[in-house]
């Protein structure tokens, strides 16, 4: 609770460093893959995706997962996706080739962040040669709907 009480374990398994809420009641956490947990003390996860670790938030309705990846191969990509949850539906919306530099303690994790909206990405990257930046991305036409309210 916001006052401190009824505190109790989530898991008792090793973490990654990135979890986020998908609703009071839910917890989506990743270690080796993302794994959803009921907040009930239960410890019983569910499989949600087999990917690697990034940094994941939830589109409104809780259908879609936004993330991303820490860069791959030689010419160091993050992948930023989109996740459809009941589909199983992965789309990409954007490969970001990171330079050497930007490594270690200095590098730039893309860090996808949604809108209000849900319409529109930002995404902290140095791809473009202009050292780090901050990129909006249009996924409107990806979710082909309406703006989430």
């Amino acid at each position: 609770n916001a006052d401190g009480a009824d505190i109790r374990l989530v898991t008792d398994k090793p973490l990654i460093s990135h979890y986020v809420w998908r609703d009071p009641k839910h917890i989506l956490i990743h270690r080796e893959r993302y794994y959803l947990y009921r907040d009930d003390g239960s410890g019983r996860e569910t499989l949600v995706l087999e990917a690697p670790n990034g940094h994941q938030s939830y589109l409104p309705g809780g259908q879609w997962l936004l993330t991303d990846t820490y860069p791959l191969g030689e010419r160091r990509e993050q992948e930023v996706y989109l996740y459809h949850i009941p589909t199983r539906r992965r789309v990409v919306v954007g490969r970001f080739a990171t330079p050497k530099e930007y490594d270690g303690e200095w590098r730039v994790d893309t860090h996808p962040r949604l809108s209000p909206d849900g319409t529109k990405v930002v995404i902290d990257s140095a791809h473009g040669g202009e050292g780090r930046q901050m990129h909006l991305i249009d996924i409107s036409g990806i979710l082909g709907q309406v703006p989430f309210r």
